[in-house]
């Protein structure tokens, strides 16, 4: 493996970097032999690293210059703070300035994706994410403001996160659904899971401040998770100071999104409010029409050494699934018809509605002690009709047979009590911040479904679905028809801790150790014309009966930093993870053994210029173990997968005006083991691309003598995608898709016009067993945004 992977050229070539080159070099021969990399797969990721490499070698060539020049930047920084202050203000328009510990000079700090100097949440200690051993990314609300996104979907589709991607098995076209590494991700609000693996609540962007990401297991912080990592959504807190304003878009599509927010004291010393309320509807590309109604109010408290928060998020909302999207036909989706071709029902739609309550108490006992008490409840209703994703449906000659329309209707309660002492303390010069803590989780899932078949396709080159309306179908239960009417209830148990140690200024050292107790219980009402189900440890499921399972695993993560100099922290991480299967899509995974997974972690975090140019790298190899798949005829598969990668991304501020941030993900990831399916061993899994490349960059300038006028470019690439082994390895084609962006803000409004898919590409998002998610086109949106 070549060390550039690793080291900047610039660095590489330097009377100093020869030195940690020469032993990097070595490190990473270990490393090969010990990833067991096999040349080709190297081959292959070369030519891709190859424009990284340049793009790092202009990058540091352009540090150069930016050192002699810092002085005069940090005088034209401040004239230029004071003559478009508002400007800088207007640009993440919902929220007043946050703070971030340490200022940058010349760097807009709501706009550095990857702050070394912010804290994350999800790491619970409040270390700056510089410090961490562990990959973890954020995602400040002013870029995603500038992509013109309002959703989490829209902001993992913008790349704006390496290794992250839209899709995997089960999706939907629909729910929020993700993949980090290869592997399944867990969507998180506020440090607070969704529950529900697979069929949880779509997220907007209302009230959120930044988007943290942290890739690879993460059982040993947050509980039951999947092997991929964990996205979290972090909100916006009351301010005592009044502010408000509001966010109109309108677009492609029939396209309009409204939003509005206030926030101030309520009169009441210590006690702040805030409300952010939204609606959206568009008829959709394809004809894939959704609304959203959504409510956010919050109160902050600060009273005594106390901080208490209360919030309620409510949300309604219509999706409708095109889980056949365009259908494969010899191996790739099909190509010589229309944009709009439909093979999905035309009266299919998704109609769910979500609320979580939340209160939290932050008491702060001295210096040294501060006990965090959390309490969550959410509630997810979902009743939707969706075409069947399975291998019933297949093209012969040119029909379409085998379609079937399912309907599904879940409810999930959520109970979910966190209780924290968080201990700063010293031994000797050892510096300790330990959380400590317990967790239960309570869980109630019901869920109910039944499936119709439906006509078939006659021409598959001029699609005309034939049924005309829900009444005029039989929905049944029967063998080869997906059916169920179950009720999942589990309850978790959790202790764990969880020690940042500042061992010298330079050598960082965090140890995690977490132990749970998984207690599930799964009761099969009875349904008539029922056929027995396989639980994924092969028992045997008969319609009456209730079946329990209790385990108790223990998740571990440990890793090592080093601040080699002011700017090059070096890390090492391992972790150890356990997923208890929760979901409605396949609720009979529920009572099986846990799924395990274990990742090895090496990378550098670089830092230049007090925070202008970021640099983050890391290497990658994570093993997944017992994973239930589906295949053939409703069977289960029970197999083994690895993915093995390079990471890197680059958040630059060449000027004052000029910003930029990229990534690039290279990654191997296969079915190691199958013994059901013995042919899908070093196979894909489905959806992972094999690499990814994302750009954006904006450019603030001044025209007919006015300030306050931005231009930004991005640019998105992936490689292609399988539909996996057991469905016949199917695949969507690799794609560039660019966007563009242009806008002028002064305070107290500005205004946005947002051009996607600049080219009109068609290009696929995800891969599902029968068909590929289709991309947006062709589109433009305007946004009017105000903030007082």
């Amino acid at each position: 493996m070549p060390a550039a992977l690793f080291l900047p050229p610039f660095i590489a070539s330097s009377a100093f970097g020869c030195d940690i080159y020469c032993n990097t070099h070595l490190v990473l021969i270990a490393l090969q032999e010990s990833f067991s990399v096999k040349p080709i797969n190297i081959s292959r990721i070369r030519g891709a690293i190859a424009a990284s490499a340049l793009f790092v070698t202009f990058v540091f060539a352009h540090v150069a210059k930016a050192q002699q020049a810092q002085q005069e930047q940090s005088q034209q920084t401040k004239a230029q703070q004071q003559s478009d202050g508002d400007q800088q203000t207007l640009a993440s328009p919902t929220q007043p300035t946050a703070s971030l510990g340490k200022v940058f000079v010349t760097a807009a700090p709501d706009r550095s994706v990857n702050n070394p100097y912010q804290s994350a949440n999800v790491s619970k200690t409040g270390t700056p994410i510089g410090e961490l051993p562990m990959a973890v990314q954020e995602i400040p609300r002013a870029i995603l403001d500038e992509q013109g996104v309002t959703s989490l979907q829209e902001a993992i589709l913008k790349g704006n996160v390496s290794g992250v991607n839209y899709g995997g098995t089960d999706s939907k076209g629909f729910t929020d659904h993700f993949m980090i590494r290869g592997l399944q991700a867990q969507t998180y609000n506020d440090g607070f899971s969704d529950g529900d693996q697979v069929n949880g609540p779509m997220h907007s962007l209302l009230g959120v401040e930044r988007i943290e990401v942290l890739e690879g297991p993460g059982s040993a912080l947050l509980g039951s998770g999947p092997p991929g990592g964990s996205i979290n959504l972090i909100h916006y807190t009351p301010s005592a100071q009044l502010h408000w304003g509001s966010d109109i878009q309108v677009g492609s599509f029939g396209t309009a999104n409204g939003s509005a927010y206030v926030t101030g004291s309520t009169g009441i010393d210590g006690l702040n409010y805030r409300l952010d309320v939204a609606t959206s509807r568009s008829d959709g590309y394809r004809s894939l029409g959704s609304w959203r109604k959504e409510i956010r109010p919050a109160l902050q408290w600060n009273i005594g050494d106390h901080k208490i928060e209360f919030s309620i998020e409510a949300q309604d909302y219509m999706a409708t699934p095109d889980s056949y999207g365009m259908i494969y036909y010899q191996g790739a989706p099909i190509s010589n018809v229309p944009f709009n071709a439909k093979y999905s029902t035309p009266f299919a739609r998704a109609r769910g509605n979500y609320v979580r309550t939340t209160l939290s108490d932050e008491w702060k006992i001295n210096d040294h002690l501060t006990l965090n008490n959390r309490l969550s409840f959410m509630h997810h209703a979902l009743d939707f009709y969706s075409n069947g994703d399975s291998t019933h449906a297949k093209i012969v000659g040119d029909v379409f047979t085998g379609r079937q329309l399912r309907h599904q209707d879940d409810t999930l309660n959520t109970i979910d009590y966190q209780l924290e002492p968080i201990w700063k303390f010293s031994t000797g010069n050892i510096r300790h911040t330990l959380v400590t803590g317990l967790e239960y989780l309570n869980q109630g899932l019901n869920t109910d479904k039944t499936t119709a078949d439906l006509p078939d396709i006659d021409d598959i080159f001029a699609p005309v679905p034939l049924e005309t309306s829900i009444a005029s179908l039989n929905f049944q239960c029967a063998p080869g028809h997906s059916c169920q009417n179950d009720q999942v209830s589990a309850n978790f148990y959790s202790l764990y801790a969880t020690d940042q140690v500042d061992m010298t200024d330079r050598l960082k050292i965090r140890a995690s150790i977490r132990k749970d107790w998984f207690d599930t219980s799964l009761t099969l009402r009875p349904i008539p014309g029922e056929p027995n189900r396989t639980a994924n440890d092969g028992i045997t499921l008969v319609p009456g009966n209730t079946y329990t399972r209790q385990d108790a695993p223990t998740s571990w993560n440990i890793g090592a930093l080093y601040k080699l100099t002011p700017s090059i922290s070096p890390y090492l991480g391992v972790s150890r993870s356990y997923l208890a299967n929760f979901n409605s899509e396949n609720d009979a995974f529920s009572i099986g053994p846990p799924e395990s997974a274990l990742q090895y972690e090496l990378g550098a975090k670089w830092l230049f210029l007090d925070g202008l140019y970021v640099l983050n790298t890391a290497l990658f190899d994570v093993k997944r173990q017992h994973v239930a798949t589906a295949y053939g005829d409703d069977q289960i598969a029970f197999d083994s997968q690895r993915t093995r990668g390079v990471e890197v991304s680059l958040d630059a501020s060449f000027t004052p005006n000029w910003h930029a941030y990229a990534n690039f993900t290279a990654q191997h990831a296969r079915i190691t083991y199958s013994p059901d399916t013995p042919g899908a061993a070093g196979t894909m899994p489905q959806g992972v691309p094999a690499r990814m490349a994302n750009l954006w960059t904006t450019y603030r300038f001044s025209l007919f003598g006015r300030t306050g006028f931005h231009a930004g470019v991005g640019v998105n690439y992936a490689s292609r995608t399988t539909n996996g082994f057991a469905n016949g390895y199917d695949w969507a084609p690799a794609y560039v898709i660019e966007n563009l962006q242009f806008g002028y803000a002064r305070r107290p409004w500005g205004v946005d016009l947002t051009i996607d898919n600049v080219t009109n590409r068609r290009y696929y998002i995800a891969t599902n067993v029968v068909g590929a998610f289709v991309g947006t086109p062709l589109s433009a949106y305007v946004r009017l945004h105000f903030d007082f």
